[in-house]
């Protein structure tokens, strides 16, 4: 491939970003053996390893860890990995990155760390195992919420149970 064809190397980030979403580790892997910076950021501002997250691919996820992706780096809107695998209820995915080193209480500048997203969805279940990772339960977003005034104002009985 011609380095110097803009065409070509957009085609073939959108390929490694594709493979990424798709958990394609064996191109991942081949990628990543060529060179391909580990931390590369596609127009949202998204790594391979929040795509991966987000898309729920846990052997992705695994990889691009194991290769030394950082576990809590944000995107341009503030999401962490942790937190899309919440949102998309993705539990081998969010054990994965809890195992990998990310951080239960990683936040972007609004202060809503993975605990507050998951009270406010319910999600008892990962609102129980990020507490047994460490989560705090009074910490507050920007706004001043934790994650039980926000379960609270969602209606989310479940979680609000186990934070209160």
């Amino acid at each position: 491939m011609n380095q110097d064809d803009p065409e070509a190397l957009r085609a073939l980030a959108a390929k490694i970003f594709d493979a990424a979403r798709a958990g394609d580790t064996a191109l991942l892997e081949d990628a990543l053996a060529h060179g391909l910076p580990l931390e590369i950021r596609n127009e949202r501002g998204d790594g391979l390893l929040m795509l991966a997250a987000y898309h729920g691919r846990e052997a992705a996820v695994r990889l691009l860890l194991d290769r030394g992706a950082d576990p809590d780096r944000a995107n341009d809107h503030g999401q962490v990995p942790l937190a899309g695998a919440v949102f998309k209820e993705a539990t081998a995915v969010v054990e994965a990155l809890l195992e990998g080193g990310a951080q239960p209480d990683a936040a972007g500048p609004d202060g809503r760390t993975p605990l507050m997203l998951a009270a406010m969805l319910n999600r008892d279940m990962m609102v129980q195992r990020l507490l047994d990772a460490g989560a705090d339960r009074t910490r507050r977003d920007a706004t001043g919420k934790t994650a039980a005034e926000m379960a609270r104002s969602m209606g989310a009985r479940n979680a609000l149970a186990l934070l209160e």
